[in-house]
């Protein structure tokens, strides 16, 4: 995959892109940025990573379902100006691909918000569209089962989506960016060039 491919793409997409080294420079970029907002997370364990939920709430209010209540949370992030989340794939050709379980998180992306911002670490890149859904099928999503003691076959064996039809089954929907949302002010795409999340 090439960055500098990537990252025209990106904005060839109609996406803001910034590009840091480490999670930290990301982190201390987003804390500056926003202050006085009402930040909306998904659920993402590239922003657990960074500590990004902590650093945004002493100046901001932030609502994330791992660490306040589910569905009060959902609810206030839904109704968030800025929304920050990652993602599950991206194509060094520019597509970025989430496949999510409740919806909150893909939701929440699509129209309404002034700002959304998507995180990713440089491990989430593939070198097309078909490889980055192959990604985001074959090793976020068993790996985020994992995580979360689904009862399916991908948490049990942790190797590959079997499209299995468990109630547990935590890949209900998909959602491709082929460009930045009408409905969204701006979008912008923040790479980190170290691996985080699945």
């Amino acid at each position: 995959m090439q960055l500098e491919n990537a990252v025209k793409n990106l904005e060839n997409r109609g996406f803001d892109v910034t590009t840091f080294e480490n999670k930290e420079a990301a982190r201390d970029y987003l804390t500056c940025k926003l202050s006085g907002a009402t930040i909306g997370f998904g659920g993402s364990v590239t922003l657990k990573e960074m500590g990004l939920f902590e650093a945004l709430s002493k100046n901001n209010t932030v609502w994330n379902h791992w660490v306040q209540d589910p569905a009060a949370a959902r609810k206030n992030a839904a109704q968030a100006e800025v929304y920050i989340m990652s993602a599950n794939g991206i194509a060094e050709t520019g597509e970025i691909i989430n496949i999510d379980g409740a919806g909150n998180r893909v939701a929440s992306s699509l129209y309404g918000k002034r700002e959304v911002y998507i995180v990713v670490g440089i491990n989430k890149f593939a070198d097309n569209f078909d490889k980055a859904l192959w990604r985001a099928r074959n090793i976020a999503s068993p790996k985020n089962a994992q995580r979360l003691g689904a009862n399916t076959p991908c948490s049990k064996n942790g190797d590959k989506c079997y499209d299995c039809s468990s109630p547990g089954r935590i890949c209900k929907g998909l959602v491709v960016f082929w460009g930045k949302m009408l409905g969204v002010g701006r979008m912008e795409v923040i790479i980190v060039n170290e691996s985080l999340g699945y």
